[in-house]
């Protein structure tokens, strides 16, 4: 019986996650809209800039015609539809290369520096939660809260700078920029960008998180816990901690977007070769289809995410019913 109720649920999951990736098509084929045309709003030609200040307008008009900019904005949209149903999402202006292999190239570092912001926030956020709402309304916990709203007022491109200034260069304990080469170069060099994104970050995990523990300290099951003569220690952990991080998950599904923009700032402060420092080289060079790939790609990350985040909630807690 329990096993036919466990293969009901997976199935029901499973339906799920294919009904919601099946939503993810008209949503993205909006964006593409959104994107393709608000992206030609900003000024600059990319003939002009590709060529120089000093070219002249014949070069830039012949080459504008070679890249088909010269068209209407209703065919070239067209034309990248046709592509995108066809899976390409076409190739840079500047570098000339596909926009596929571009991201793919650098997928991996920007996932990479996500999942470590996540764990850095993670491992930040549940002691100082937790210290907090044991301390409540205590000098820590006063100090805690003080911090983090320093934390969520402090731009991450500024965080970034001072901490390069006195880890990198004063005490040299990280790398400057880069990526490295090895999983622990990774870890190195990543370091200092997955910490600047962290404080801006744990603040918000924190807050709720301790509001949660609070309230559960008051509950009825704890007292129940403690008077069975159960240490506080091992009450904190397996029977507070453990249904207050429940909402914690929620919290960082709903912030994966923001990650991502994080990631962009803090990866061209950095120059970690992902998808935020090339996305910030398309922009200033009005490379339109890297631009354009790049969006698509983030706003499928965040969907997918999303839908993953829903998903491990109902694992964690069989209580919590998928909606439909």
């Amino acid at each position: 019986m329990a096993q036919q109720v466990r293969k009901v649920i997976a199935i029901g999951r499973l339906q799920y996650l294919v009904k919601h990736l099946m939503q993810l098509v008209p949503v993205l084929l909006g964006i593409s809209v959104i994107t393709f045309f608000l992206i030609r709003m900003i000024p600059g030609d990319p003939a002009h800039i590709l060529l120089g200040p000093r070219a002249t307008p014949e070069a830039v008009q012949q080459l504008t015609e070679r890249m088909g900019l010269d068209q209407p904005v209703l065919t070239q949209y067209l034309i990248y539809m046709k592509n995108l149903f066809q899976g390409e999402l076409g190739h840079s202006i500047i570098i000339q290369q596909p926009v596929s292999t571009l991201i793919f190239e650098r997928l991996d570092v920007t996932v990479f520096l996500v999942l470590y912001t996540t764990v850095l926030s993670v491992l930040i956020s549940v002691p100082v939660a937790m210290w907090s709402a044991v301390k409540k309304d205590g000098l820590l916990d006063n100090g805690f809260r003080a911090a983090s709203i320093v934390g969520l007022s402090m731009p991450s491109f500024w965080v970034g700078i001072l901490l390069m200034l006195f880890l990198s260069i004063k005490v040299k304990l990280f790398p400057v920029s880069g990526y490295g080469s090895t999983f622990a170069e990774h870890l190195r060099h990543l370091f200092l960008p997955a910490l600047t994104i962290s404080f801006s970050l744990a603040p918000v995990l924190i807050r709720p998180l301790r509001t949660k523990i609070i309230s559960i300290l008051a509950s009825e099951f704890v007292e129940a816990a403690r008077a069975r003569g159960i240490r506080e220690s091992k009450v904190l952990l397996k029977h507070v901690l453990r249904n207050a991080m429940l909402g914690t998950v929620t919290i960082l599904g709903v912030n994966v977007g923001w990650l991502l923009g994080g990631s962009v700032v803090v990866e061209t402060v950095f120059s970690i070769p992902g998808l935020g420092q090339l996305l910030i080289n398309s922009i200033l060079t009005r490379d339109y289809p890297v631009i354009q790939g790049l969006v698509l790609v983030f706003a499928a990350l965040v969907i997918i995410v999303n839908l993953l985040t829903d998903i491990l909630y109902t694992i964690l807690d069989p209580r919590v019913k998928l909606g439909g």
